[in-house]
């Protein structure tokens, strides 16, 4: 019964110890995407600004009202394609996330062990 018990005892460490290596690891990859998030974020932001800068300069170069009228219309037409696309690729990189994070904490039997 004694080998027994100390048998359970080695399994339960052993258990928790690959548990606390996956959770380690996890967020090692957690906070690495953090980083590529917080990169994507800016790179949209600078991406938006630097457009809204050219619509600027097109507008003030603008001859009549007009073309104010018409350059604003296409530069809000262009900004709402591209934040639907920049949100798409952001739900695309936290599901990703998500799915890397579970997998990750799942182990080497994709948490059905």
């Amino acid at each position: 019964m004694n080998d027994q018990t100390t048998n359970a005892a080695d399994r339960a460490t052993a258990a928790m110890q690959d548990a606390g290596e996956r959770m380690r690891a996890a967020g090692s990859q957690m906070a690495d995407q953090g980083s590529q998030f917080s990169l994507r974020i800016l790179s949209q932001a600078e991406s938006n600004t630097q457009e809204a800068f050219r619509a600027m300069r097109a507008a003030a170069q603008a001859n009549d009202i007009n073309e104010v009228m018409r350059i604003q219309s296409e530069y809000l037409r262009a900004q709402g394609e591209r934040s639907m696309a920049q949100a798409r690729e952001v739900g695309e990189l936290i599901a990703q996330f998500g799915r890397n994070a579970v997998g990750q904490m799942g182990g080497p039997t994709g948490g059905q062990g």
